[in-house]
């Protein structure tokens, strides 16, 4: 969360006002129950919740789930690393733009380095949260020379970095189009030092296109959705902590399903309500963006939905 908006004196959610860990619990069951078996914890910084492995042992046993994992800046991942295995947690991704001390320190408006991140990562390895994914957002003139020094530093581990195109989530993080590192020079740069091929999707709806390096040292992704939009096939629904779901990374409005849901809904209302939403989506910014003169007035933040 932008430190220079968000300081110490910032207001947050009361309490009352953000679903309990038995509310999302349950409507994660209802999205299982209609497909939904990937779920991935994310924030803000899901590891600055309070109890957090409660939630994830709720998730984890709820039938039909096929893959929980969890996405964090890694700055709390080695002490809680161990405690998320025994809850249920099957794996993790953790961002980290930079190895270099400064470059990390302007990117995260902190004063610390990347070293804690790197312990996270150790830790994780160690409890068994693998395979760990690394994400990289790539600045033009911020942190583009730190592509090929994260590739190196990960090679051979196991751990997969994925690097993401800048994009203009929200309204806070001073996108421009010119600050953008297309995926092709992404993986030119890479490909220059370490051979590179491509790798078939996992899946359909995969957000990533995955390479590997020829000589087997493991696998690297590139999300691009700003020069490759893939709008079409997005699979993903994100929930807010306030109980209102989006089907959009790049939406303005989420629909209410906490009121509702404390109203006394049934579980079939409550699906019903949620497959009508995503039967009417027509989300399609992304392929969009090229064509507007104007931004969307305003867009929900990252920090609420995840990535």
């Amino acid at each position: 969360m932008p430190a220079e908006v968000y300081g110490e004196a910032y207001r947050f959610l009361p309490h009352a006002e953000i679903l309990t860990f038995e509310e999302i619990a349950r409507l994660t069951r209802l999205f299982v129950e209609l497909g939904a078996g990937k779920i991935r914890l994310t924030g803000g910084e899901p590891l600055l919740r309070e109890h957090l492995p409660a939630l994830v042992s709720q998730i984890a046993a709820i039938p039909g789930m096929r893959d929980l994992t969890l996405t964090t800046n890694g700055q709390l991942l080695a002490e809680r690393a161990g405690p998320l295995r025994q809850a249920g947690l099957g794996r993790i991704t953790v961002s980290l733009d930079s190895l270099d001390p400064e470059v990390f320190k302007a990117l995260n408006g902190r004063a610390f380095g990347p070293e804690r991140v790197l312990a996270g990562i150790e830790a994780a390895e160690k409890a068994g949260l693998t395979p760990i994914k690394i994400n990289a957002v790539v600045v033009r003139g911020v942190n583009d020379s730190s592509v090929v020094d994260l590739a190196r530093r990960f090679r051979g581990t196991g751990h997969i970095v994925r690097f993401i195109e800048f994009m203009d989530v929200g309204t806070l993080n001073s996108w421009k189009m010119e600050k953008v590192v297309p995926a092709a020079e992404v993986h030119d740069r890479i490909h220059e030092a370490f051979p590179l091929e491509p790798v078939a999707p996992a899946y359909p709806g995969e957000v990533a296109r995955r390479f590997r390096y020829q000589d087997g040292a493991g696998e690297i992704g590139i999300i691009a959705s700003v020069t490759m939009p893939f709008c079409g096939d997005c699979t993903r629904a994100r929930l807010s902590t306030d109980g209102r779901l989006f089907t959009c990374l790049f939406a303005s409005e989420g629909t209410d399903l906490k009121t509702p849901l404390r109203a006394g809904a049934s579980d079939q209302e409550l699906s019903d309500l949620i497959a009508s939403i995503w039967r009417r989506r027509i989300d399609r910014y992304s392929e969009e963006r090229s064509s507007r003169t104007d931004p969307p007035p305003r867009r929900i933040e990252m920090y609420q939905i995840g990535g």
